[in-house]
């Protein structure tokens, strides 16, 4: 650790916090739509980039270049075909959740089925993001920033004691973004951050590259290209971390639960100005995404070649490639975009815990005739509370059975399917009751159980893939036996205006033939040539 890396650290942090600090003094964070929605004034731009860091931070970036490491470039899997998902949410979900004027998803589904059902999913989402979320983000971004800044070896501190003193300081500064700015200084934050991440982010594979040319760029491309060129093979086969055959099915629907219904995410959405602005900064997050292997899974693979497969743990593959080929000079820079990331991921899941937690728990069942001013006051409280649980819980994930980023997949597994199936099914149905998803939660919650038993050794992508239509044929059958008195019917707000971006299908269809582009580079096809 230098004095130059805490200085450009410190500098770089302290500006990204002054102007979220600047650009919100004028919200009014006593009103319930200005402190959990950002008053519904966030454009395309800053809803992108607030998608892009909610979802890029150091569990991904440790987590699939780790496995990328270990395995090849399927695993891109994950970033590539996320596009497809963020298609659905900008033309089928995001147009229905703003007409309704929601402020959570569990919002929509008392709307569509009964309050039960809405404090159900409240309560689930906020179990995920307390056990396994917001201890995994802590956990995995204290294991970056100690590599950078090397505080371990610096004071003798054990493996836990660092990552209980780490993820203490990464809180502390989360829990501040979120209790004093709300939703719209997370997201400004997360605007400066994402345009650093990605820069950052390309820069250390073309250091990367560099030294794996022994300076020579072109060296490096060639070593990454004829040296076991199988690892940037896509396309996986049913062993793979991702089978291929699980792309249109189990990873399909696990990715429509992440973008289309997980409330950390979607929430950034629903602040938007108007539905132009919100397709804009969808469809823009997905246009990014598809170039996230560039420096989400290639660095692993390039780390896989410069230290000849050495490496004891395949998810220290980042940390160990940015110590090696970043400058001192750009060090600390690049430690505080990280440092952003980290605070993007858990300021967006403690922004939604609270939000789930204010207004699905606290209002409904112990004050319901409470003012904004008390709303946001119990929020502020839970998520200072929520907070410290995950500081506590983060240290212990060092004892997880497997990697960060499968880890955290299959724990969402346990019950993102029966959430994206109630969405869908209270969409596109008008007779299926309020009973339905609550038979459908126990369904899915009893077999994905079971096949960690019983299945223990299959990917849980198929389990995915059959259990989605099992939860909704479960759904319908009901629907069909006990149907609703009275056909639903789709609330209209009014709240914003919902005229759709007129080049949101060109932009579309663009960025379908990218992602194919991309897919088809990292294929036999594309390595070959």
């Amino acid at each position: 650790m230098t004095y130059i890396t805490v200085i450009t650290f410190l500098l770089y942090t302290g500006i990204v916090a002054w102007y979220s600090w600047y650009k919100t003094r004028s919200i009014d964070l006593n009103s319930s739509d200005g402190y959990f929605l950002g008053g519904r004034s966030l454009t395309g731009v800053v809803i992108a980039f607030s998608l892009l860091l909610t979802n890029l931070s150091t569990e991904q970036m440790v987590g699939l270049n780790g496995q990328s490491y270990a395995t090849s470039m399927v695993v891109m899997a994950w970033e590539v075909t996320s596009p497809i998902a963020l298609i659905f949410m900008a033309f089928i979900f995001l147009p229905r959740y703003l007409k309704t004027g929601i402020t959570t998803i569990p919002d929509f589904l008392e709307q569509r089925y009964d309050l039960r059902t809405r404090q159900i999913i409240s309560v689930l989402f906020l179990l995920g993001y307390a056990v396994a979320y917001l201890p995994t983000v802590l956990y995995s971004g204290a294991l970056v920033l100690d590599t950078i800044f090397n505080i371990s070896d610096l004071f003798g501190l054990s493996d836990f004691n660092i990552i209980l003193i780490m993820s203490l300081a990464i809180g502390i500064t989360g829990i501040a973004y979120v209790v004093l700015g709300g939703l719209r200084a997370c997201a400004l934050s997360d605007t400066l951050n994402g345009v650093g991440l990605i820069i950052g982010g390309l820069l250390i594979t073309v250091l990367g590259l560099f030294a794996l040319g022994g300076g020579n760029l072109v060296e490096g491309v060639s070593t990454l290209l004829h040296k076991e060129p199988e690892k940037l093979n896509s396309i996986g086969d049913s062993s793979s971390p991702v089978p291929w055959i699980t792309i249109c099915a189990g990873l399909l629907f696990n990715n429509l639960f992440y973008w289309c219904t997980n409330q950390a995410i979607v929430q950034r959405t629903l602040g938007a100005k108007n539905l132009k602005e919100g397709q804009k900064g969808v469809l823009y997050a997905g246009m990014f995404k598809i170039f996230g292997a560039f420096y989400l899974v290639l660095p692993g693979i390039i780390a896989y070649h410069l230290f000849n497969n050495s490496l004891s743990n395949a998810d220290m593959a980042y940390p160990s490639l940015v110590i090696k080929v970043l400058p001192t000079l750009l060090s600390g820079f690049f430690a505080a975009v990280l440092f952003g990331a980290i605070l993007s991921s858990f300021n967006g899941a403690l922004n939604s815990s609270l939000t789930l937690f204010t207004l699905d728990i606290y209002k409904p069942i112990f004050k319901p005739n409470a003012t904004d001013k008390q709303l946001v006051k119990a929020g502020r409280i839970f998520a200072v509370a929520l907070g410290i649980v995950a500081v506590i819980v983060s240290p212990f994930i060092l004892y997880a059975p497997s990697g960060l980023y499968y880890y955290l997949q299959e724990m969402f597994g346990f019950y993102n399917i029966p959430i994206i199936a109630a969405v869908v099914v209270g969409f596109f149905s008008k007779k299926v009751p309020a009973i339905a998803p609550k038979i459908a939660l126990v369904v899915h919650i009893v077999l994905y159980t079971l096949s960690k038993f019983y299945l223990g050794t299959l990917n849980f992508l198929y389990i995915l893939s059959v259990l989605f239509p099992v939860c909704v044929l479960v759904m319908l059958i009901v629907g069909k036996i006990k149907p609703r008195e009275q056909d639903y019917k789709l609330y209209e707000s009014g709240k914003v205006d919902l005229t759709p971006w007129k080049h949101a299908k060109a932009f579309t269809i663009v960025m379908v033939v990218l992602m194919i582009a991309v897919y088809v580079l990292f294929s036999p096809l594309g390595i070959a040539a």
